[in-house]
C-alpha cells in the first residue's frame, strides 16, 4: 500500500508518496492541481526509467534520503553511535498526524532512532514551513541534519543564491545547474554576511515579473548549510540544515530550523512577496502594531564615540526639526568606552560623559517629541574590560584566538553569563524610559556552535518577556544576522553599514526578495560616506532612505539650507505614505536599462502605488528607456505623477508628457509600454507616484 499526502494553499500544491512504510518523496510541488489528481497515480507517473549503469529499483529521493537504501547522492542525516560508530537508519512509517498540518513520524528500532517531519501552510501568506526532528533512545552524536528535503525543477538552468561582504550584504549569485553539488556553508557562527540562507530557482525565462520560481530560506541566526545536487540520473535535490557539526555534544534530541518555502507563477516577485508577507504578518511580533513606523535618529555617524551631552542635545534638537521621532544613542555610552578597544561587557552608565546618568538627554529627548533607543552589544566582550577581568572563562574559545574589533564572543550557553547579561541590561532599561534596544553583534566566532546561538534566543526572550514594549533591531557589523529566527525576537534589521545610497539602492532591491519595508532600516547618510568616500546628492540619499524604514545617521550640523529644506520635504512625504507602505509588497521591476534599479512599491489593496527608479551608473544608450510596471489591472485607470519632477536638470530639455503634468493612463499601457521619465544624472532617483481611478 502506498501513502500518499496532499497539501494545498490555493496557489501551490505539494503531493508527498510513499512506497509502502518508506519515507515519502515529494512527487509534485507547483502550481495548483484539480482535486480529480489521484496522488497515488502522480507518483506512479513520476517514476523514471531503470537503464544500464543504474541499480535495479529506482531509490527514492525521499524528505531524508538514506545512505541505507543506496541512495546515489548526499544523505539527508548523518550520525554517529557516542564511541564514533556510523549508523546507517532505514527509517519505517509509525504514525501520521493531521492537525494544524501535516506531522510524519518514522521509526528505526535497530538504531533507536526516530524521524519527524512537519508541514504547515499558510494560505493567505503561501508560505510552506517544514522542519525536522530526530529523537533518539540514547545520546547520539550528530553530523548532519537536512531540513525535508525538496527537488528542484528540471526546467530550470540556474539557481541564485546569495553572497555578500561587510557593506556589501545580498549579493545575487547565479550558478548553473551541472551534475555534481553546489554546497554552501556558513560556519561564523550567525547569519551572516557571506551566505545569506536564502535560494531561489527560477524555471527557464523566468524574470522579476514573469514566470515560475521556487524559494527556500532556511530561518536560523547560526551557522548553516545549503547543498543543491543533481544526481546523475538527472534529479535534483535541495537540502538546508544547521553547519555540520554544530552540535558538539551527544544528545537525544535535534531539530533542524523552519524551512519556508514557496511556488510562484509571477516570477520572482510572487516569491519575494510571499517571504515579505510572511516576515512580517507572521514572524514579526510588534509590540504596538498599529503603530507607524517611526523616523530614526542613529547618533553612530555624527560623534562616534565621543559623547558630549550638549552637542548630543543640538544633534537632538535638529534632527527632530528635520523629522525624527526616535533617537537612537549608539556605542559609547558605558565604562569608559573611548574606542572600540575597552570596556564591551561593562554595561555601567559612564560617569565621566553622563555625571546624573542618561536622565538628563533622555529628558531633553522626550521633550523634542522623540523616543529614546540605546545600542547594546550584549554578546561580546573586550578583553580590556572588568567583566573579561573578573571572568576571564566566560569568553568563547581559546585564550590565544584572533579578535575581531577587538573583542570576544561570551559563552552564550553559560547560564550564568545571561544571567549576567540579563541583570544589567534590565537594570538599565528598568531605571531609564527606553523603548528600542539597537542589539549589535560585531565579530564572528570563534567556531560555529548550535548551543550559542540558542543562548542568544533565550536571552532576547527572556528580556522580551520582561519588557514586550521594547522594540529591538538586529545589527551584526550591518546585515550579518538577518534571518526569520532572529526576527522572531526582533522588529528591525539594520541592512548594511554602508550609507552610501548607491551601494543601498543595490543591496534594499536585492534583500527586497525576502525582506519587507516595515523591518528593513534605511538611513540617509553623511554628505561623503563614511565607508566609501563618496559623495551623493541630497536628494538621492534621502528618497533610497524613503524606500524603506527611513531615517538619519550623520551629523545635522554639516547641512546648508538648500539640503536641509530637501530633506525635510523628503521627510515628509514618507510620513505622510507610510501607514500605507508599511503594508505595501515590494515588487522588483525588470528594467530596459541596466543602469536603472527599479521598484514599484503596490499598497495592499492595489488602489495606489509609488515607483522608485534609481540610476546607478550612466546608461548605455542617451535616451531612457520605458520602464514597464507591474501587478496593474489591465482594464483599470491610473493617475500617474512624478512628485519630484523639479529636480530635473537643465540637459533634460525634451518634452515628455511627466515632466508637466499628471497622465492619466490604462493599467495594459503602463505594464506593456511602461513610464517614460526624463533624462538624468547618475545617482538619482525618480519617483513617480500611481493611483487607481
Amino acid at each position: 500500500m502506498n501513502r500518499t499526502y496532499r497539501l494545498d494553499d490555493g496557489r501551490q500544491t505539494l503531493v508527498l508518496a510513499a512506497h509502502a512504510n518508506r519515507l515519502p518523496v515529494v512527487t509534485y510541488w507547483g502550481p495548483t492541481l484539480p482535486k480529480t489528481d489521484d496522488p497515488a497515480d502522480l507518483h506512479a507517473a513520476a517514476i523514471i526509467d531503470v537503464t544500464g549503469g543504474m541499480l535495479d529499483e529506482h531509490i527514492d529521493l525521499s524528505i531524508c534520503p538514506e545512505a541505507s537504501r543506496s541512495f546515489p547522492g548526499q544523505p539527508g542525516l548523518i550520525v554517529r553511535d557516542t564511541d564514533g560508530t556510523p549508523l546507517l537508519p532505514k527509517f519505517c512509517f509509525a504514525s501520521e498526524n493531521h492537525d494544524g498540518g501535516l506531522s510524519l513520524s518514522y521509526s528505526d528500532t535497530e538504531n533507536g532512532l526516530t524521524l519527524t517531519v512537519t508541514f504547515a501552510v499558510d494560505t493567505e501568506t503561501h508560505i510552506i514551513t517544514c522542519q525536522t526532528t530526530l529523537d533518539a533512545n540514547h545520546p547520539v552524536h550528530l553530523h548532519w541534519l537536512a531540513a525535508p528535503v525538496l527537488p528542484a525543477p528540471q526546467l530550470s538552468d540556474d539557481m541564485i543564491d546569495v553572497s555578500g561582504r561587510w557593506c556589501g550584504e545580498f549579493q545575487l549569485s547565479r550558478t548553473a545547474w551541472s551534475p555534481g553539488m553546489r554546497y554552501r556553508e556558513n560556519r561564523t557562527g550567525r547569519t551572516g554576511h557571506e551566505h545569506f540562507p536564502g535560494l531561489i530557482v527560477p524555471c527557464r525565462g523566468a524574470t522579476n515579473t514573469l514566470g515560475e520560481a521556487y524559494a527556500f530560506h532556511y530561518g536560523w541566526s547560526g551557522g548553516h548549510r545549503m547543498l543543491a545536487e543533481e544526481l546523475p540520473d538527472g534529479r535534483r535535490q535541495i537540502q538546508w540544515g544547521h553547519a555540520a557539526r554544530m552540535e558538539t555534544d551527544a544528545q537525544m534530541q535535534f531539530k533542524t530550523a523552519p524551512l519556508y518555502i514557496t511556488y510562484s507563477n509571477t516570477g520572482l516577485n510572487g516569491c519575494a512577496v510571499a517571504f515579505q508577507r510572511h516576515l512580517r504578518d507572521r514572524i514579526v511580533t510588534w509590540p504596538k502594531p498599529d503603530a507607524p513606523r517611526p523616523v530614526h535618529y542613529n547618533s553612530w555617524e555624527a560623534v562616534y564615540f565621543d559623547h558630549k551631552l550638549p552637542v548630543l542635545k543640538d544633534i537632538a534638537e535638529r534632527a527632530a526639526k528635520l523629522g525624527a521621532e526616535r533617537f537612537v544613542l549608539d556605542d559609547g555610552w558605558f565604562g569608559q568606552r573611548d574606542d572600540d578597544t575597552r570596556s564591551l561587557s561593562d554595561w555601567t552608565i559612564d560617569q565621566r560623559k553622563y555625571p546624573d546618568g542618561l536622565t538628563p538627554l533622555i529628558k531633553h529627548i522626550h521633550g523634542l517629541g522623540m523616543t529614546f533607543g540605546l545600542w547594546f552589544e550584549p554578546e561580546m566582550i573586550n578583553p580590556d574590560s572588568d567583566i573579561h577581568r573578573a571572568n576571564p572563562n566566560w569568553a568563547l574559545g581559546s585564550e590565544d584566538q584572533t579578535l575581531g574589533r577587538q573583542q570576544k564572543a561570551l559563552n552564550m550557553a553559560l547560564p550564568e553569563v545571561r544571567d549576567f547579561l540579563y541583570d544589567r541590561m534590565s537594570a538599565i532599561l528598568r531605571d531609564n524610559d527606553i523603548d528600542y534596544i539597537k542589539w549589535d553583534h560585531n565579530r564572528v566566532l570563534p567556531m560555529p556552535d548550535a548551543a550559542q546561538t540558542r543562548g542568544s534566543y533565550a536571552l532576547i526572550d527572556r528580556l522580551r518577556a520582561d519588557f514586550p514594549m521594547v522594540e529591538i533591531e538586529s545589527c551584526a557589523s550591518g546585515g550579518g544576522r538577518i534571518d526569520f529566527g532572529i526576527m522572531e525576537r526582533t522588529q528591525r534589521v539594520w541592512l548594511s553599514d554602508s550609507n552610501d545610497a548607491l551601494e543601498r539602492l543595490r543591496i534594499q532591491h536585492d534583500a527586497a526578495l525576502f525582506l519587507p519595508l516595515s523591518v528593513t532600516g534605511s538611513h540617509v547618510g553623511p554628505r561623503r560616506c563614511h565607508t566609501s568616500g563618496r559623495i551623493l546628492d541630497i536628494g538621492f540619499r534621502a528618497w533610497v532612505a524613503a524606500q524603506r524604514h527611513m531615517g538619519f545617521e550623520m551629523d545635522p550640523r554639516e547641512l546648508d539650507d538648500h539640503e536641509t529644506a530637501v530633506l525635510t520635504e523628503i521627510t515628509a512625504w514618507w510620513k505622510r505614505n507610510r501607514n500605507w507602505m508599511q503594508t505595501a509588497d515590494i515588487l522588483r521591476l525588470d528594467s530596459a536599462d541596466v543602469a536603472v534599479i527599479a521598484e514599484q512599491q503596490m499598497a495592499a489593496d492595489k488602489s495606489r502605488f509609488v515607483v522608485f527608479a534609481g540610476k546607478a551608473a550612466t546608461s548605455v544608450q542617451i535616451a531612457p528607456r520605458p520602464l514597464r510596471l507591474t501587478g496593474l489591472d489591465p482594464e483599470a485607470m491610473y493617475r500617474i505623477d512624478l512628485i519630484n519632477r523639479t529636480s530635473a536638470p537643465a540637459l533634460s530639455r525634451g518634452t515628455p508628457a511627466l515632466k508637466s503634468q499628471v497622465m492619466d493612463l490604462s493599467g495594459a499601457y503602463l505594464m506593456h509600454r511602461g513610464v517614460t521619465l526624463p533624462w538624468s544624472f547618475p545617482e538619482r532617483m525618480w519617483v513617480v507616484e500611481g493611483t487607481k481611478l
